[in-house]
């Protein structure tokens, strides 16, 4: 978390107004949606996402109010995928918080979700830019179409590495492009010029992605997320395709009757688990998370050194050795 304090010092006055525009468009004058709303955003979280908005901005111009809207719509809008996707996986506890719906019941927590969304939407109008709102209006819909295409993917039992690198472009990675795009929008930024900083930023979020599916693999109290928790729900990963692909294996075909069973006991995740492990799965999951790395970071050079463009490289960084 060091780097982090570094990077936010370095933008720390920003972050502030961001999260003061947050907290002023999460305002309404409904008690209970206020009184929800104020305990959730007790607990922010790191915060990657804005910091990306106000780094590629930075990088590329100045951090103007405009600069400050878009990141505040892109924050609340991440916000509230979390809290539809806390209804869907049933998760009780996020950020070591309870969840809305794990106190209030999924009717409670999809409504204050749609409200972050309204709320996201009122904060793109307001930057006057129609290519930021079409980014906003964009994202929502490739969050949402990379949920299904995972479900899919999981329900027809499709193990592969170009459908699982698809899912994860668009569940995850579609918005770290968001935020560099709209932030070098705001900054007055856009075109050809914007190209480079979004492929840094599609592969930042392929290589979070990967590193938060290695925590399936292992128990972690920090992570506080189950082991197998993925496999659970039909999501095989990175580190499992790959042992998978090893076609030489012995155990390959019984672990593919396995993976096609309607449901999974205890025991057959934990097999999965140590095979993949075993096979070289995890080690292969970091080699191509450096592959990435070292891709984004060329993706820089065209913007020069300098204070952005090394804590770009440094969230990356971050990003690979983080514990949660």
């Amino acid at each position: 978390m060091k780097e982090l304090k570094e990077i936010k010092q370095l933008i720390g006055n920003e972050l502030d107004r961001l999260n003061a525009v947050i907290d002023k468009v999460l305002t309404s004058d409904n008690e209970l949606m206020n009184s929800i709303v104020s305990t959730y955003l007790q607990t922010k979280g790191k915060q990657l996402r804005p910091m990306l908005v106000l780094l590629s901005a930075k990088m590329l111009g100045d951090i103007n109010d405009h600069v400050i809207t878009a990141g505040a719509a892109i924050e609340i809008l991440h916000n509230a995928s979390l809290i539809h996707d806390d209804v869907i996986d049933d998760s009780k506890q996020r950020r070591g918080a309870s969840t809305i719906n794990g106190v209030w019941k999924n009717h409670v927590a999809v409504l204050v979700g749609d409200f972050f969304v309204s709320r996201a939407l009122t904060c793109a109008v307001a930057t006057g830019d129609q290519d930021i709102l079409k980014v906003l209006a964009t994202l929502g819909s490739d969050l949402s179409l990379g949920e299904i295409d995972q479900y899919n993917t999981a329900r027809r039992h499709i193990i592969s590495e170009d459908a699982y690198f698809d899912i994860i472009g668009k569940k995850t990675a579609s918005l770290f492009t968001s935020c560099v795009e709209v932030g070098g929008m705001a900054a007055g930024v856009k075109g050809d010029r914007l190209n480079s900083i979004k492929e840094f930023a599609r592969l930042l979020g392929l290589c979070f992605q990967i590193k938060d599916d290695t925590f399936d693999y292992f128990h972690n109290p920090v992570v506080g997320k189950p082991t197998g928790n993925d496999l659970r729900e039909g999501k095989v990963t990175l580190p499992l395709i790959y042992a998978l692909s090893l076609a030489d294996r012995p155990e390959r075909e019984h672990m593919l009757s396995l993976i096609n069973q309607a449901e999974y006991t205890d025991a057959d995740i934990t097999c999965l688990l140590e095979w993949a492990k075993d096979c070289g799965g995890i080690d292969y999951a970091y080699r191509k998370m450096h592959e990435l790395c070292q891709h984004a970071e060329s993706m820089l050079d065209e913007y020069g050194d300098n204070a952005s463009t090394r804590a770009l490289k440094t969230i990356f960084h971050y990003i690979i050795d983080r514990e949660k």
